[in-house]
């Protein structure tokens, strides 16, 4: 288990079918891993993994990218928020409104339960997408310039941090300080196929460069065991050596 300074690992129980997902949660549980919901899963299983997790008592991230008028994001976030759900996403791009209404309604739900409210982190630009993409989108700059457009809308709206890759994390944290909080998707171990991300990092880039967690996917679910791989990861995590307090 990595040590409780070290960025956390998430894993994405982003598989097909939801005895893949249970079995994932039953075996990498004890590494004390906090376990992402996304769409895949949200939508084809949704209510079933997240009771396993809470059976459990593992940490979710539910990965819902909420992107909507504010009064539907706030009515979503309300559904989303339960026991052991640490963080949850909406789309940066949804606007300052948009966000502080997760924000609010996350704490009042939370409060109205006697839990901690989720953390909710913004989107800022998909590490699917390649600097050359952005023109199409209609986004000036390249991607590190977007991200800090974006995560200033976050940090104005009282989001706890955002999604980013890797690269643009060293500016994230000296523009905005280290309490605002990084979530690195796009984790590939040396050897990992890339698939359809494309601003990818190792974990111990990710990790010297001062993320807080790391989102890693297939490299860990499509294993031969992935306990082991788990492992690995965590091992080369506190290899790089923490850079604080989470």
């Amino acid at each position: 288990m990595s040590s409780s300074n070290a960025p956390r690992l998430i894993v994405a129980l982003d598989v097909e079918r939801l005895a893949d997902a249970v079995a994932l949660v039953d075996r990498l549980e004890p590494l004390g891993v906090i376990f992402k919901v996304g769409l895949e899963s949200l939508l084809g299983y949704g209510e079933a993994i997240r009771a396993r997790l809470q059976e459990t008592g593992a940490s979710s991230f539910i990965d819902a990218k909420l992107h909507d008028i504010p009064r539907t994001v706030a009515a979503a976030t309300r559904a989303i928020v339960a026991s052991g759900v640490r963080i949850v996403t909406v789309h940066a791009i949804g606007g300052n409104e948009m966000m502080q209404a997760a924000v609010e309604t996350a704490d009042e739900r939370a409060a109205e339960l006697g839990i901690d409210p989720p953390k909710i982190f913004a989107v800022t630009i998909l590490t699917s997408i390649a600097p050359e993409e952005l023109n199409e989108l209609g986004l000036r700059g390249g991607p590190g310039e977007n991200v800090m457009r974006l995560a200033a809308l976050a940090r104005d709206a009282r989001c706890a941090g955002v999604v980013c890759s890797p690269h643009e994390v060293r500016d994230l944290k000296r523009y905005f300080g280290a309490g605002f909080e990084a979530i690195c998707p796009g984790i590939r171990p040396l050897g990992s196929a890339h698939g359809d991300q494309k601003r990818v990092a190792t974990p111990r880039d990710a990790v010297e460069a001062g993320a807080d967690y790391i989102v890693v996917g297939r490299p860990i679910t499509e294993a031969p065991d992935p306990l082991a791989a788990a492992r690995a990861v965590l091992a080369e995590i506190e290899a790089a050596g923490v850079h604080g307090a989470l």
